[in-house]
């Protein structure tokens, strides 16, 4: 059967996100990058929180609303998690919600990185397929910004990003609404292989499991339990190659 669409991942996928290169902030004695320091820096004009405080309270959000909706395969919007996290705190103050919003998101997208022959790719597959974005990522105005940076935006008939959708891959909604062609015709490109490759062919669709930024490969694939890809790729250039083929 002819391949009709092709739908990729976002992040490490079509752009790479290097969550490494964010400010080192450290927290109850433990260091790691974050946005954390930078967006308590601008909570504490507003109110005297300490930044263990604030990390408190986003943990505890993160741990009874956001981990039980990713378990049902529900996303939790960036803009509500800072409503909850300020509620938390007893700050009722939307605008400064959106600003750490707009703070944070700001800050990934500095740790995003592009690869220069991606528009390439997507250009030759163009022509001869439909091509989508599903993302699983919680603001979708930053996810269709990263495209347009990328040069990439251009090239997707459709952009699914799930804070729009309200569920996240391996969920079938979310896949169901990328879909422009029947699912036996249509392949699923990522680096998830419990949500995009697993999720994909829950529904049919080829899968091609991209391996670029996934450390120790073989051994992730060795474990995993769910469906086996149909191609694993090391770069995004050997789709082209897929779609000339089928």
């Amino acid at each position: 059967m002819p391949l009709r669409a092709v739908v990729f991942d976002l992040f490490d996928t079509l752009v790479d996100l290097h969550m490494d290169g964010l400010p080192l902030v450290t927290v109850n004695g433990r260091t790691f990058p974050s946005t954390a320091g930078v967006l308590h820096a601008e909570l504490a004009r507003h109110a005297p929180i300490s930044l263990d405080e604030f990390a408190l309270a986003q943990r505890i959000v993160d741990q009874e609303v956001r981990a039980p909706r990713y378990e049902a395969g529900r996303e939790l919007p960036t803009r509500e998690r800072f409503d909850l996290v300020l509620a938390g705190l007893g700050i009722g103050h939307p605008e400064l919600a959106e600003r750490l919003t707009a703070l944070h998101m700001g800050m990934l997208v500095g740790q995003v990185r592009h690869l220069a022959h991606h528009a390439g790719v997507l250009e030759e597959l163009r022509g001869r397929v439909r091509l989508a974005v599903c993302s699983n990522f919680s603001h979708s105005q930053t996810a269709l910004a990263v495209l347009e940076a990328a040069g990439l935006r251009w090239h997707f008939d459709a952009v699914l990003v799930s804070d729009a959708v309200g569920f996240r891959k391996p969920r079938p909604e979310i896949f169901r609404a990328t879909l422009g062609a029947a699912p036996e015709e249509t392949l699923h490109v990522g680096d998830s292989l419990s949500a995009d490759i697993a999720g994909a062919a829950a529904l049919g669709m080829r899968t091609a499991w991209l391996t670029r930024r996934v450390p120790k490969a073989d051994e992730a694939l060795a474990e995993h339990t769910g469906a086996r890809p149909d191609y694993v790729v090391a770069d995004l250039a050997e789709i082209a190659e897929i779609a000339r083929r089928d």
